[in-house]
């Protein structure tokens, strides 16, 4: 990957219509296209295209016409620097096996876009930092697909005579295509109803396959919860009318958190009472609360390029964690943070394949999805969390929130917002963005030459052992400490 650079044309706005069916969907969109400086003429514009077959193009009103995607791009010459670029292709989800872009799970269409998979709908800017609104409007059979979800609010919906129907949702928040969701099949709802402390009353809904809507019960509980959760601790309320989640079979990660519509895989969001474990309560409540958190870290505020993944995700890991302590026993829930970090992150800090939180290069999007990048993450914003103070981080976070929302942004954009509104400069505490590997700690505790006296703890830091004997220099690293000493009576 080279050196990130901004992107020379905006997306302000996409149009998408799709015609669904398992063998072949048709796909029409519109980009509203901007020349991202004052210019006028006309330029060149690349745009990332892959597996969309028969695609055709035009630009505003002239002739639909086929172009070719070579390399997973498509190139077209004397673009004019503002104007619409409609597309016209079509997708064959039976035999997409990527879980990428739209594919076929069971019955059930879907989509998974996360990181690159909106090229494989439509041509486009498939980057983080290109933000758009979204209308999409999807028409299927009314039998085969009698439930038609997009992200955003439902806005129109029509029936046909010829046994079609078709939805349209719109989407008023700028967000990158890598949080475009549809799902289309026939599939059992539970429903509820949140009023958030705004005063908005929003449609609750979590959609699985009849013989499951059974198990659906705890994870909207959990989903109630954690709303109201994230209104008191960070004073962030939900901003459409509905949210939705449905349960699917077949999908490449845990679940996904796209705006108003989280996928989820199966067994993170059913859940039967009778019969699972407490593991298996756990990870449905901490992964429904993680996808809704990021409607706001990740979501609202998204990244400037994938190497900043840790912003949404270390932040988000954090948040979490901070929801369960809340739950549940604070003292266990952190042990079983602690129990990650030690068992399979310090492993990853100390082996061949050490990063820091925000690496420098990747070869492939997929390699940043790690413990490092997620746990490590978390630990991080822990700290801190713990420098600052509790009244200091949340000033710190509503600065962020104030200031980023609606923008992709970067680690030191955040650590920023932090220094702003606490006037602390973070710029040593930063390096644990930029350093791979555990640093070593040895404590040395004397004791009190008499009763009178001290207890004299003396710490001492020394560079990860990976980073020893390579080009990099290790630099101390802030380490907060808290403690508290026991007496032998306890």
């Amino acid at each position: 990957m080279s050196a990130w650079q901004p992107s020379a044309w905006e997306i302000p706005h996409i149009a998408l219509r799709f015609s669904l069916d398992a063998q072949r969907t048709y796909m029409r969109s519109t980009l509203e296209m901007r020349y991202s400086t004052a210019t006028t003429g006309t330029h060149l514009l690349i745009l990332n295209a892959m597996d969309i077959a028969d695609l055709t193009y035009a630009i505003d009103d002239s002739p639909m016409q086929p172009i070719a995607i070579e390399k997973g791009l498509v190139r077209i010459p004397d673009v004019p620097a503002c104007c619409r670029l409609h597309f016209a292709g079509t997708l064959l989800p039976d035999s997409n096996h990527r879980l990428e872009g739209l594919y076929l799970s069971g019955d059930l269409l879907t989509t998974q876009c996360e990181a690159e998979g909106f090229q494989r709908i439509t041509p486009a800017l498939d980057r983080p930092d290109v933000l758009s609104t979204y209308s999409v409007t999807l028409c299927a059979d009314r039998g085969k697909y009698p439930v038609l979800l997009a992200g955003g609010n439902p806005v129109a919906r029509r029936l046909r005579a010829d046994g079609t129907h078709e939805i349209t949702y719109s989407d008023p928040h700028p967000k990158p295509c890598y949080l475009f969701a549809l799902v289309a099949g026939e599939l059992a709802v539970l429903r509820d109803a949140f009023v958030t402390s705004e005063g908005r009353e929003v449609d609750l809904a979590i959609y699985a396959e009849q013989a499951s809507i059974h198990a659906t019960t705890f994870a909207m509980q959990t989903l109630k919860r954690a709303m109201a959760w994230d209104e008191k601790f960070y004073g962030r309320c939900y901003d459409h009318d509905q949210f939705s989640i449905v349960a699917v079979r077949d999908f490449n990660a845990g679940a996904m958190e796209n705006k108003g519509l989280n996928i989820f895989n199966a067994p993170f969001v059913l859940i039967d009472p009778k019969t699972a474990t407490d593991r298996d309560v756990e990870n449905v409540e901490a992964v429904v609360a993680h996808e809704y958190f990021h409607n706001w870290t990740g979501n609202r505020i998204t990244l400037r390029d994938w190497l900043q993944l840790s912003l949404k995700e270390g932040l988000t890991v954090f948040r979490e964690q901070q929801y369960m302590q809340t739950m549940h026993n604070a003292s266990l829930a952190r042990m079983s943070e602690v129990q990650v970090m030690r068992s399979a992150q310090f492993a990853e800090d100390a082996g061949p394949l050490a990063h820091p939180i925000r690496p420098g290069t990747f070869m492939r999007i997929d390699n940043l999805y790690t413990v490092t990048v997620y746990e490590k993450g978390a630990e991080v914003v822990r700290m801190l969390a713990l420098l600052l103070g509790e009244a200091g981080f949340r000033r710190g976070m509503d600065l962020y929130f104030q200031r980023h929302d609606g923008c992709a942004v970067t680690c030191e954009d955040f650590l920023a917002c932090h220094e702003a509104a606490n006037d602390v400069d973070l710029s040593q505490f930063a390096e644990w963005y930029r350093q791979l590997g555990t640093p070593r700690l040895v404590a040395e505790l004397i004791p009190p030459a008499d009763a009178s006296a001290h207890w004299q703890l003396t710490l001492r830091q020394s560079a990860p052992k990976v980073m020893v004997g390579t080009s990099k220099t290790a630099l101390p690293l802030i380490i907060p400490q808290r403690m508290r000493v026991f007496g032998r009576d306890g």
